[in-house]
């Protein structure tokens, strides 16, 4: 049988179905067969740095920066306000990722912003401590992140079936739309299946794609500087001309680039998979951001030497545009990039919340089983499943871009709690060891864009529809009273998570974060 896992909270298993104080995974022997202990169940280790950077630069670019880049832009006015405005998002999110390198070495686990409030905040208060967890996880987990990898994956299908348009396009417009959420559905579970089977699969997976995401930047990078080369400045001679002097436009260019550098945390979302992560970890960081910052900035100027901005802000897909006018017959390299770029991001993303998933259900601020691994691969296999089948729910409803946006804003709400955390345990953990400090005014700065971040949207252009967040977290803290605060549990559970343990032959983890 399989030990039982911490039975804190009233999600967690509360029968002694399981052995008492063993992690190990021990099996009957038969007539034949000796008895024989299996190896500890705990997650391994497998992310290098080379991974974590790729991990970083995995998510960061998806397809917002190959179809529509051009909303920092429109909103700046000028060329050379907007490439400044680039450079600074991608110094911001620099720092942010930095701070959260040094929240990683303070709390060495998985989950990123949950595991930093849970070790904050958690102990405050019997309510209010563990609350900020709990609405981050269920956020995360519930809503955001597999309804972005359904629309992600969606942008994939859609641009898997442009080279094929010609023939597509005799179809009925219902049959095409149905052609693309199959093949959206393939992609979303050949995905997950990756993630299932093996940790080393979706590291290779992973690397193979972020290479193939760079070819594809470099391809755009390099024609616009053959553009420069060969004498076409007239759409960068422009300079400044045109800049902005509103700063409701200046708030929202700098709203656009920062959300285009989303994904800097997300290393720290799996920190329990990656080997020495107080070295590797702000290694990674301060490679894959930069590197990210600089290829968003490259190709800006690329699509803008050939581009000029009125085309720019009226295309649909920015860089097909360009391929189409400068890459000839090869032009196809562009969709086809995106399509690569699209689907290791929504690969990389689930990875990423599946961990949060798997970390919440330890915690027992999600249903104990999801904190559950494959006896023999070592993946949190439940949460891998909950998360694809959310994806595919979403998949399946259309269009939830509008329910991202209304969602979004809260990311930065949680960055500056973060923050927030941060502070707060330099004066509660001021001896563990920090193999690096950021600077006080790092957090505080972080603190403030996040404050920005979040009011713009609201103030800019305020709907009754930011009400569906806040309602959606009403209807979290609702969940969390009885199941996290009271310890009710359902009578259904112990039948439901031995029925999943035997479907997926998954056992609890043993928690070590040596």
């Amino acid at each position: 049988m399989v030990a039982q896992a911490k039975p804190d909270y009233g999600t967690h298993h509360r029968n002694a179905l399981l052995a008492t104080n063993s992690t190990e995974v021990e099996i009957s022997p038969g007539e034949n067969m000796p008895r024989k202990t299996m190896q500890k169940m705990q997650l391994k280790r497998e992310l290098g740095l080379f991974s974590a950077v790729n991990l970083i630069v995995g998510v960061m670019i998806g397809s917002g920066i190959f179809v529509s880049p051009a909303s920092a832009l429109e909103r700046s006015g000028s060329v050379g306000l907007c490439l400044i405005i680039w450079a600074v998002c991608g110094s911001i999110s620099l720092l942010g990722a930095l701070a959260f390198a040094e929240l990683g070495t303070v709390v060495p686990r998985s989950g990123a912003e949950y595991a930093y409030f849970q070790e904050a905040y958690g102990g405050l208060h019997r309510f209010w401590g563990p609350l900020p967890s709990f609405i981050c996880c269920w956020v995360y987990v519930i809503i955001l992140r597999p309804a972005e990898v359904a629309v992600i994956i969606l942008t994939f299908s859609e641009y898997i079936c442009q080279p094929f348009a010609y023939h597509i396009n005799y179809m009925p417009a219902e049959s095409q739309e149905i052609l693309k959420k199959i093949i959206a559905l393939l992609g979303l579970g050949l995905l997950t299946y990756i993630n299932f089977i093996s940790v080393k699969l979706y590291v290779h997976v992973q690397n193979i794609f972020t290479s193939c995401k760079l070819f594809a930047c470099l391809v755009v990078i390099i024609g616009g500087l053959y553009e420069l080369c060969i004498g076409n400045t007239q759409n960068l001679t422009k300079g400044f001309g045109g800049s902005t002097t509103s700063p409701k436009n200046l708030a929202l260019a700098f709203y656009s680039g920062l959300w285009a550098f989303d994904g800097w945390s997300t290393v720290t979302s799996v920190t329990e998979e990656v080997k020495r992560p107080e070295v590797n970890i702000p290694r990674s960081i301060m490679i894959g951001v930069p590197l990210v910052t600089a290829v968003y900035f490259m190709m800006n100027v690329a699509y803008m030497t050939v581009l000029t901005i009125p085309e720019m802000i009226a295309a649909p897909a920015v860089a097909v545009i360009f391929g189409d006018r400068i890459l000839g017959v090869m032009n196809f390299i562009i969709p086809l990039g995106v399509a690569l770029s699209t689907f290791g991001c929504a690969l990389s993303i689930q990875f990423s919340v599946t961990r949060l998933c798997y970390v919440a259900g330890r915690e027992g601020h999600m249903v104990e089983v999801f904190s559950y691994i494959h006896m023999r691969r070592l993946t949190p296999a439940p949460a891998v499943v909950s998360q694809g089948l959310l994806s595919f729910i979403f998949i399946i409803i259309g269009d939830i871009t509008s329910l991202i946006d209304f969602a979004s804003f809260l990311i930065w709400i949680f960055y500056g709690a973060a923050m927030v955390a941060l502070m707060l345990m330099r004066r509660t953990k001021k001896d563990v060891k920090r193999p690096y400090k950021v600077p006080l005014w790092i957090p505080l700065f972080i603190i403030f864009i996040a404050l920005f971040l979040c009011l713009v949207p609201i103030i800019t252009d305020p709907s009754p529809r930011y009400f569906i967040a806040l309602l959606f977290i009403g209807i979290g803290i609702a969940v969390y009273v009885p199941l996290v605060y009271y310890r009710h549990r359902p009578q259904w559970m112990d039948k439901f998570t031995y029925f999943i343990q035997v479907l997926m032959e998954v056992v609890p983890s043993e928690q070590s974060f040596d």
